[in-house]
């Protein structure tokens, strides 16, 4: 990769990032009366949109940057397990939409991508959600335990499909202001 297409990429993950933190400052709030702790942001979108540009690898370094910005500003009152669970949840989402949208570029390829991220990402804050609460709010396991089918899981649906129904809405037009051809097949890469 040649200096000016490390610089590009460099920008562009930082643009993405600073969308992330930026929506989830202007965008959040509580979907479940039953845990107002869990709200709904849009602010894995850029980061959705950067790991269908960038493969999972470049997912996960924008996870990471806007895991941590958003963790040292918008949520600082979450701390460092706010960061983790934020890490882990959309790090899972991008690992196995960006693998599957990097080997079927299409339409077809994204919709997969998206369903079964959203689908890893769930099971993932119900793990993550049993381990980490208890410690995080101090409830009793057994309370989030309960909480796991009529609030956790549901929530993450939700937030997840309607992140990714945006970013599959957007896709194509951010594509192309970051000169990517959006869902079309990429072509094979040529070895010199």
């Amino acid at each position: 990769m040649t200096q000016k297409r490390k610089t590009r990429f460099l920008v562009q993950i930082a643009v993405l990032a600073a969308m992330s933190v930026l929506l989830v400052y202007f965008i959040h709030f509580p979907i479940f009366p039953a845990a107002p702790f869990l709200e709904y942001d849009p602010a894995d979108i850029p980061i959705f949109i950067g790991t269908f540009l960038f493969g999972p690898l470049g997912g996960l370094i924008i996870t990471a940057v806007a895991c941590i910005l958003q963790g040292l500003t918008v949520s600082s009152s979450s701390g460092i397990i706010g960061i983790m669970m934020h890490f882990f949840a959309t790090g899972s989402f991008v690992v196995v939409a960006g693998l599957i949208y990097g080997r079927m570029h299409t339409r077809k390829g994204a919709v997969i991508a998206l369903v079964c991220g959203v689908l890893t990402m769930t099971v993932v804050m119900v793990l993550w959600n049993v381990i980490m609460t208890p410690i995080f709010m101090g409830t009793p396991r057994e309370a989030v335990m309960a909480m796991i089918i009529p609030v956790i899981i549901p929530f993450n649906l939700i937030k997840g499909s309607v992140n990714g129904l945006v970013t599959f809405v957007v896709y194509k037009s951010v594509s192309r202001a970051f000169g990517d051809n959006g869902f079309k097949k990429r072509p094979a890469k040529v070895e010199a």
